[in-house]
């Protein structure tokens, strides 16, 4: 049986070219199968400001600012913009066009049904639906960005880019709030939260309302893969521009965070601009180490992760790794391993996740929708 890809971001032939997508994309998902348990383990073990800092970094900021962990989100959108750009071109110059919508579509869909299906279905009523989930943001991201993607050039794509960010901003800013009076970023009093209350289901502040950031945030990215796409530009210039406009969007973004906050929960322009930001850098990062430098059996874990990101993320809702590290290292064990246990437990989870995702990479075994 012809194995298949459970991956909207990449094809075989592109990842063998860019391996460095792959391994960034895994090493995002490292910190979301319990890369973040590794670092908050580390106080247990010694409690000191370095280490009580990793534990606060591994934990979302309550609204306003910006930790790591309100990073990884979309960073995994930027990832999916980048890979767009190399995978839909060859669909559409082999099948045309249309097929290429056709499959946007349908990836899009099947994406948001297995989200809804991964925060609980409808065990409990339509009208409790979760429409707000990680994987439900990630396909409205890649059909709006994709679609773009088809019809538009790099300025284009750049200009839209600019009118998501400043046409949010200006919503938010000088649209007065119903109920609220003035204009408001506030929690529960702007008007992103003001919109979802029509909305049916169970939801995110902001879930409607900040699709507008959530698009820019993978077209960003779109931009990052059509620059790698590029032959004319020679890679290590290509690393140059990368970091050249990373640094230059967390400067934005910082800079406009004083007028436009940090703020995740509504997927703020400034947010935007900073996370994409910071996976440029990564990204470039990545890059030069991959790609251009050819050192790779570092990565060899994240890229097994990264080529079956949402196998993996699916099945961790299945199996919980976390629970069965417990079956070996609980009971009489865990007290014996007092202040470590927390950091066994979470290497040995992190084993059992790249274990399934090396075995299915060394068995081909490979999901696509």
């Amino acid at each position: 049986m012809k194995s298949r890809f459970l991956n909207i971001n990449t094809n075989n032939r592109v990842t063998k070219q860019l391996v460095s997508i792959d391994a960034l994309r895994g090493f995002d998902m490292f910190w979301i199968m319990g890369g973040d348990y590794l670092l908050r383990s580390f106080r247990k073990v010694y409690d000191c400001p370095f280490t009580r800092e990793l534990e606060g970094q591994m934990n979302h900021v309550p609204y306003e600012g910006f930790h790591f962990y309100d990073f990884i989100f979309p960073l995994f959108i930027f990832i999916v913009g980048v890979s767009i750009t190399l995978s839909l071109p060859s669909i559409i110059e082999k099948e045309g066009k249309p097929a290429a919508l056709k499959r946007i579509f349908i990836r899009a869909v099947i994406l948001f049904l297995l989200g809804i299906f991964y925060m609980g279905g409808i065990e409990y009523g339509f009208e409790n639906i979760y429409l707000a989930g990680v994987l439900q943001r990630i396909s409205i991201a890649y059909f709006f960005s994709a679609i773009i993607f088809c019809f538009f050039r790099v300025k284009g794509i750049a200009v839209i880019i600019v009118l998501l960010l400043l046409g949010y901003y200006a919503l938010l800013s000088l649209v007065p709030v119903p109920g609220f009076g003035e204009p408001s970023f506030e929690q529960g009093r702007n008007l992103a939260h003001y919109i979802d209350q029509w909305l049916p289901g169970q939801k995110f502040e902001g879930t409607i309302l900040s699709t507008l950031g959530a698009v820019a945030n993978a077209l960003i990215g779109v931009v990052i893969g059509m620059l790698l796409k590029n032959q004319n530009i020679p890679n290590q210039k290509k690393v140059i521009w990368i970091f050249t406009v990373g640094l230059t969007c967390l400067f934005m973004g910082y800079l406009w965070g004083i007028w436009f906050p940090l703020i995740k929960a509504i997927w703020t322009s400034s947010y935007v601009l900073v996370t994409c930001g910071y996976g440029m850098v990564l990204l470039g990062i990545f890059y030069q180490i991959i790609e251009i430098w050819n050192f790779q059996i570092w990565a060899k874990p994240f890229v097994w992760i990264g080529m079956n990101s949402i196998t993996i993320y699916i099945a961790a809702s299945l199996i919980n790794f976390r629970k069965l590290s417990l079956r070996f290292v609980g009971g009489e064990i865990k007290d014996f391993l007092g202040n470590f246990n927390d950091l066994i437990i979470s290497i040995i989870t992190l084993l059992f996740v790249f274990w399934l995702a090396g075995f299915l990479y060394k068995k081909k075994l490979f999901l696509r929708i």
